[in-house]
């Protein structure tokens, strides 16, 4: 089968790939995806945390609280950053093909591998990844100059 260019379609699946463009729209709609991947890393890793203790302050009224809320602050926490991540690596996978880096082709797990086969990845993870490691050092940092400079201390003087 030909196309109108007089190639055959086998031959244009094989070069379009190569000749295949990322246009100015796609870079912005790229850019807007990085964003919605950034923003949802700072609710994986604040916005959820803060909200589920919020919600288990408000189902004890004394300092001791039973062992319920500290359960209910642990599974929310987990089963929420279970959630973000599989949206954000859904919108990561819609940045790989909007920005023309996403393949179509089968990569085994690495521990599904040959010994004697490829000993480097070649797999495209995507931006998620840097946002991810970003928003994590970045947690750490923020978590760190706030014990040590405005929690005080809880220790006897």
């Amino acid at each position: 089968m030909t196309t109108r260019t007089g190639t055959s379609s086998a031959e244009a699946r094989d070069e379009a790939p190569a000749r295949r463009s990322v246009g100015p729209h796609r870079h912005l709609a790229g850019a807007v995806l990085v964003l919605v991947m950034a923003a949802g890393s700072i609710v994986m890793w604040l916005v959820s945390p803060l909200a589920w203790l919020w919600i288990a302050s408000r189902m004890t009224s004394s300092s001791q609280p039973s062992f319920g809320p500290y359960l209910l602050v642990l599974v929310g926490m987990t089963v929420t950053a279970v959630v973000i991540g599989k949206a954000l690596g859904s919108v990561n996978r819609t940045h790989m093909r909007v920005t023309g880096r996403l393949q179509d082709r089968r990569e085994h797990a690495t521990w599904n591998r040959s010994m004697r086969g490829e000993r480097t990845s070649t797999r495209d993870r995507g931006v998620l990844d840097s946002v991810m490691l970003i928003s994590v050092s970045a947690a750490f940092v923020l978590f760190g100059i706030w014990f040590f400079a405005f929690a005080g201390s809880s220790l006897p003087t």
